[in-house]
């Protein structure tokens, strides 16, 4: 760490430049008042770094607390600070584009607001959406209200919606708990809690929102023209998200690297649950970037962070980001094919001094070590090929059969106490995590536990590491918390397809209670000509669709003939009463009441 250049203030410099003015107070309130947003609680942070936070996580965060509306080159402008991402704003002959409208509407509309204090109330003219992840189009309703959308085009990469809501239908209430703690939601802002997150400083808590592309980006080259504003597109699937796209400004000479290129190094797979992107992929683009885009601008920003300065220095930066991807990627597969496991090769593997010591290559959101892991896990899975991990007994087992070897529970916290004073922290945590999943009523391992997440936590360069580790503690101490907000709200409903909507009903059944069920119903939707046959046998609901032409081979036991708003109605428990049915009415409330409720505040640190 005394090797890092602490002395180099460009990134300081650049968080600055073209700074026009800041909303204050920093605050974003709800409508009902609730505050979504505290941009002003980060004040803490112009202090000298205290010896609870790592000086470098303490520098970036310094650096993506920085609020309010900035000029990045002429006619293109970028709120930032007012949520975890960035909003850009692109000026045309009568408006403005909007470049990923945020993650709340609430937080959207006040960046919009600054944005006209000081360049004039000018209408939005155009949305494009960088990629499917949620800080990048929840606010869209922010920017273009009900009622404001028509003609207005709403751009975005290939397979954008599919990807925005399908991560809330399969995974959604499981990647929502972790993402409480990798964000550190529930943790005071302070030296002593929440300083950031490495990609920005936390994630508003407003209403989000979703207005479906209207434009779809399908090819590199492909050129839009909005509001007079010519934009060239570069696809980059399976980057860091499945849809994902880069583009340029040729007459503004300016380049939006989307998330591929931010200052920090980013997550092949984030903590809070994901499936595994592709490192090489990432790498490829990136290179490809550089050659397709090549002499064509002097300024490049991305949805998160500050922009960089002159064409050099955007090539010099696009490179090093390319060689930290290829590098972790292609030395974690030397590695593996070595015969290494992934912790192994987390172990040992370090950066080429030159991509050590540049900033944004640093694991402040992404980690080193968590990403060589990911790169493993996305060749081998979970398996190391060691048969004595093949057959484990679950966590509980395991603990109580640890705790027992040892001596039991006070032999047990006495050695990792021992651990703990001797500076092993690592292995303190492993052997009392083992004593509270085997006793989860000592209250003497789980303050001592909670000690050491605290003293990790605070050594922490890496963000998402610190915010994990002291939600932990703050979990065994106080209990769990709830999630912040849930996604299910009715704009992101009405983008699921039919067959999400009915993948979202079989990913709920309790499979044993229905083992013994046996139903089908077809639901026949007149506004989208179609039929779908579910099955219900062997605990497994699935389906087919089929065009409402074609007759089933076999009569189902109910049959409902409905719209797709009548279906979502359905579907969240309503009555099917006022719907056309034939059949036994009692079916879709049999189905139903086969499901359950994910528990969105389930422990994670104890059993």
């Amino acid at each position: 760490m005394t090797d890092l250049p602490f002395d180099d203030t460009t990134d300081f410099e650049n968080a600055d430049r073209g700074f026009l003015g800041a909303l204050s107070p920093g605050v974003v309130k709800a409508a009902d008042g609730r505050v979504v947003w505290d941009g002003d609680a980060y004040d803490f942070l112009r202090a000298d770094c205290p010896d609870t936070v790592h000086p470098s996580l303490w520098r970036q965060s310094r650096l993506t607390a920085r609020q309010g509306l900035y000029e990045v080159t002429d006619r293109v402008y970028q709120v930032r600070g007012l949520d975890l991402s960035n909003m850009t704003l692109v000026e045309g002959e009568r408006g403005v584009v909007v470049i990923d409208p945020l993650i709340s509407a609430e937080t959207a509309a006040a960046a919009l607001a600054l944005y006209r204090t000081h360049r004039g109330d000018r209408p939005v003219t155009g949305l494009v959406y960088t990629h499917s992840h949620g800080d990048h189009f929840g606010g869209a309703r922010g920017v273009l209200p009900h009622g404001t959308e028509d003609g207005v085009p709403v751009i975005a990469p290939a397979g954008f919606l599919e990807h925005a809501v399908s991560e809330n239908v399969y995974a959604g209430n499981a990647m929502l708990r972790r993402a409480g703690y990798m964000y550190g939601d529930h943790l005071p802002r302070g030296p002593e809690g929440q300083v950031g997150i490495g990609l920005g400083s936390a994630t508003s808590t407003g209403t989000i929102t979703l207005i479906p592309p209207t434009v779809d980006i399908t090819r590199t080259g492909q050129e839009e023209t909005v509001d007079g504003v010519r934009i060239v597109f570069q696809l980059t699937p399976g980057t860091e998200a499945p849809a994902e796209m880069n583009f340029l400004f040729p007459e503004l000479r300016a380049l939006c690297l989307a998330e591929n290129a931010t200052h920090n190094l980013h997550n092949i797979l984030t903590l809070r649950g994901a499936v595994v992107r592709d490192a090489r992929i990432w790498a490829r683009y990136l290179d490809e970037a550089i050659e397709y885009f090549h002499g064509r601008y002097d300024v490049a920003f991305a949805s998160h962070h500050w922009p960089t300065w002159g064409h050099d220095e955007v090539v010099l930066f696009l490179s090093r980001q390319r060689d930290l991807y290829a590098y972790l990627h292609d030395q974690t597969l030397r590695r593996l094919n070595d015969g290494l496991t992934g912790p192994e090769i987390a172990e040992e593997l370090r950066l080429p001094p030159d991509l050590e010591r540049s900033w944004h290559a640093r694991g402040y959101y992404g980690s080193l070590s968590h990403n060589v892991k990911a790169v493993y896990q996305r060749y081998l899975g979970w398996y190391d090929g060691n048969p004595a991990h093949l057959w484990e007994h679950p966590p509980v087992e395991l603990a109580k059969r640890y705790v027992e070897a040892v001596g039991g529970a006070a032999v047990a916290l006495a050695k990792a106490r021992g651990y703990a004073e001797a500076g092993d922290l690592r292995f303190a945590a492993t052997l009392l995590n083992h004593v509270v999943f085997a006793e989860p009523d000592d209250t003497a391992a789980k303050e001592e536990l909670a000690a050491v997440y605290t003293v990790l936590g605070r050594g922490a360069e890496n963000g998402t590491w610190r915010n994990f580790y002291l939600t932990a503690a703050l979990e065994l101490r106080e209990g769990t918390g709830r999630a912040p907000f849930d996604t299910s709200n009715p704009e992101m409903l009405s983008a699921l397809t039919v067959e999400m909507l009915i993948d979202s009903v079989a990913l709920r059944i309790d499979g044993p209670r229905a083992w013994d069920e046996r139903l089908t119903v077809d639901l026949v939707l007149t506004d989208e000509q179609r039929r779908y046959r579910l099955t219900l046998q062997n605990g497994v609901l699935t389906h087919r669709a089929a065009p409402l032409d074609r007759a089933p081979r076999t009569p189902a036991g109910l049959t409902l003939t409905l719209t797709r708003p009548q279906l979502l109605g359905v579907l969240a428990g309503g009555s099917p009463d006022g719907i056309a049915a034939e059949g036994d009415p009692a079916l879709i409330g049999r189905l139903l009441g086969l499901t359950t409720r994910p528990d969105p505040g389930f422990p994670i640190v104890t059993p």
